[in-house]
């Protein structure tokens, strides 16, 4: 039986936030999430979070930049977690890649699965942007995929003259 993953809306004016937050991290990722109507199928809220990469708390990657990984950490860690039993939770965590490609690599697989390789981290889409120091290149949402037991691109999203 074929799976069938709908991507969830992201509204033009917040994807449109998001990548003028890539701009503004760049050259580092910037980082955050996208929360709706828990039982909606649209984001309608962006909380932007401060990449914590560099700071070397839980989840940093050992000798990496802010400019090669993103960590969403301490209160905003327990912020995005609270929000998954309310009313509007997290729907979609997000990331950008300062080197102009939105594709989900392989650290952000391993980071967005359960530690113990049986499912997502997270109940949630993860939204990666493609920029570069001329302009966001694309953005690309994935979704974790029962069938293929891991995470699959479901959307493409065009870049921006940013």
């Amino acid at each position: 039986m074929a799976e069938i993953i709908t991507p969830l809306e992201i509204p033009g004016d917040i994807l449109a936030q998001i990548y003028g937050e890539a701009r503004l991290s760049f050259p580092a990722e910037c980082c955050g999430w996208l929360s709706g109507p828990a039982e909606g199928t649209s984001a309608t809220t962006l909380r932007r979070c401060d990449n914590a990469q560099e700071a070397g708390g839980v989840g940093a990657i050992e000798g990496r930049t802010a400019e090669r990984a993103y960590v969403i950490d301490g209160n905003d860690l327990l912020e995005l977690n609270r929000s998954l039993d309310s009313d509007t939770p997290a729907l979609i965590i997000y990331h950008s890649h300062p080197n102009g490609g939105a594709y989900f690599s392989p650290t952000d697989r391993e980071v967005a699965t359960s530690p113990w390789g049986d499912g997502p981290a997270y109940p949630v889409q993860q939204l990666v942007v493609g920029i570069t120091d001329e302009r966001v290149v694309e953005a690309a949402l994935f979704a974790w995929s029962d069938n293929e037991s891991g995470f699959i691109e479901i959307a493409k999203f065009q870049g921006a003259e940013i």
